[in-house]
């Protein structure tokens, strides 16, 4: 029997953007979709990622494949490589190990397959100037380049987190973590069979990110969706559910 699949969602969504993948995973897979902190009803935990990683910690079963996408792919990736014996399996869905691009300097190697600096640093800047539009204009980075551009972008607006009562400051921190954070360094302690899925033309987090992480995961393999933007499971999700389904019941 196939060990339970928990889905990590990404910065500003719910986890009710898992519902069409979930539906086609099938009953006999159990699924788990908690909310990352901040999101949905779950508390905030700081704009810190091993705090996020010790607030998601007691959802998980005590072995599981877990299977994170965007932000929820790097809290995942840091759950593999600090907490080994809670996850099984790995499955990294438009994911990176760092989402900001840099030049890199005799501190810093460089890193190509990311978003501009300049870039990532005004969507901090407008965020915290107008939310509720800067998600928005996220949502729209992340069905660029899929064929099916118009149904991902009207399936990620139903998901959108609301940024009413206080809940822009929690989404900040999450914001945070994910133009911050970089695991490339965590990524030689990550053991576990990976399966990367990756769209081809994803703007947000480009596929190079993740021929990048399959060359360094011992254990990956890369599963590349032509056509497809940041979210293939929302426009390839009977493929994406196959692919998982196969790799979760290995």
């Amino acid at each position: 029997m196939s060990l339970p699949l928990v889905l990590l969602h990404g910065w500003g969504l719910t986890p009710d953007i898992w519902q069409p993948l979930v539906a086609s995973l099938g009953q006999g897979q159990t699924v788990l979709t908690p909310a990352l902190p901040g999101h949905a009803q779950a508390a905030a935990a700081g704009s810190d990622l091993d705090a996020w990683a010790q607030a998601v910690l007691p959802q998980l079963p005590e072995a599981c494949t877990l299977c994170g996408w965007s932000l929820g792919g790097l809290l995942a990736m840091y759950l593999a490589s600090h907490h080994p014996q809670r996850v099984a399996r790995l499955i990294l869905v438009g994911s990176t190990p760092r989402f900001v691009a840099c030049a890199g300097d005799a501190q810093t190697e460089a890193w190509p397959h990311g978003l501009d600096e300049a870039v990532a640093r005004g969507f901090v800047e407008r965020f915290g100037r107008d939310a509720a539009s800067t998600m928005q204009r996220f949502i729209a980075l992340q069905a660029l380049g899929d064929h099916q551009r118009r149904a991902v972008t009207t399936a990620l607006s139903s998901c959108l987190h609301t940024t009413g009562d206080g809940q822009a400051s929690a989404l900040a921190e999450g914001l945070q973590i994910l133009t911050t954070t970089d695991l490339r360094h965590d990524v030689a302690c990550i053991g576990q069979p990976t399966l990367l899925l990756h769209g081809d033309g994803d703007a947000l987090m480009p596929v190079g990110a993740a021929q990048w992480l399959t060359e360094h995961l011992p254990r990956a393999q890369l599963l590349r969706f032509d056509g497809c933007g940041h979210a293939p499971f929302l426009s390839r999700t009977a493929d994406c559910a196959a692919a998982i389904g196969r790799f979760a019941g290995d």
